[in-house]
């Protein structure tokens, strides 16, 4: 079932990536768990920095290193999907995308945030991703996960997933465990509403966003406003936006700092959305590293801020 230099590339939206020493594509619980336990069995043989894993969604926020990943990456591909009255059961490898169209057909309120979200489940409780006021945690009920060690299957509820700003348990603690699936709770609705609803976050996505590029999507998380200094509050007051609490969006501030069209070899700062970075033709990892960096650098310089990353970065 492992495959063995595979790369990476191919798996990423930012088309960037070396390859992967080992790589496993897992459509079931099944060839997940047969996967690992094959690579516990080759791992021995390997050096102690070569036994790591990763765990790959949608590849939609992930900047794969020039130099690949000398590991194995599992590609959760669990895609089931089931409905139980108001709550849906769905595999973490399930686009989001096809949620959104399943609460459609079902006639599902509540995640109408999400149309136009790319990635999967599993990434988007992971981080905790969120649109328009609205996070994935508001959604969930509990998430069923894979001890990657032990093989143990674990369940929490939502509080036990430990959700906060883009992120939760399984970012912070639970590092080695795999989600396998998650209960999300909705409400019923109005079929033609809901579809009304998520086209239009759909259609605001593609006006705004610079789809027509590769790219990871936002690359840093917004701003507090509440972590803004005193000096610079009064200029930023008027960009405050509610991400679900009041927070300054860090593409204006990079806007701001005079960096939008700046360029890193054929990586950009999106002119559509500067907290885009976009791959305009052969960017390597690290012209993208490197244009993250001049980012923080002038926004620090300007703002005092550290912008935090959003993006994963897979060294």
């Amino acid at each position: 079932m492992l495959k063995q230099n595979v790369p990476l590339k191919d798996f990423s939206n930012y088309k960037i990536g070396g390859e992967a020493l080992y790589f496993l594509n897992a459509e079931t619980e099944q060839e997940l768990t047969e996967g690992i336990r094959e690579w516990q069995a080759v791992s021995k043989a390997l050096p102690e920095n070569e036994r790591k894993i990763f765990i790959l969604g949608g590849g939609t926020n992930i900047l794969f290193s020039d130099a690949g990943f000398k590991g194995l990456v599992i590609r959760n591909c669990l895609g089931s999907i089931a409905v139980n009255e108001n709550e849906i059961v769905v595999g973490a490898g399930t686009l989001i995308s096809k949620l959104c169209d399943f609460c459609i057909d079902y006639s599902l309120s509540g995640f109408e945030w999400a149309g136009g979200l790319p990635g999967t489940v599993g990434g988007a409780v992971r981080g905790n991703a969120g649109a328009f006021g609205k996070e994935t945690k508001d959604n969930v009920v509990s998430v069923t996960s894979l001890n990657l060690k032990t093989l143990d299957i674990v369940k929490r509820s939502n509080q036990e997933c430990s959700f906060s700003y883009r992120s939760s348990i399984f970012k912070t603690i639970a590092t080695d465990e795999v989600i396998i699936s998650a209960v999300l709770g909705f409400k019923n609705g109005n079929k033609e509403e809901i579809e009304k609803s998520v086209k239009e976050k759909v259609e605001f996505r593609k006006s705004r966003h610079p789809l027509e590029n590769p790219n990871a999507g936002s690359v840093f998380k917004n701003v507090p406003f509440d972590s803004i200094q005193d000096q610079y509050k009064n200029e930023l007051q008027q960009y405050v936006k509610n991400d679900p609490f009041p927070v300054v969006p860090s593409a204006k501030m990079i806007f701001l700092a005079g960096l939008k069209g700046k360029r890193v070899g054929d990586a950009m700062v999106s002119e559509k959305h500067t907290n885009f970075i976009v791959n305009s033709g052969n960017a390597t990892a690290k012209d993208v590293s490197d244009l993250i960096q001049i980012i923080k650098d002038e926004v620090r310089q300007k703002y005092g801020i550290s912008l935090e990353e959003e993006i994963m970065r897979l060294d």
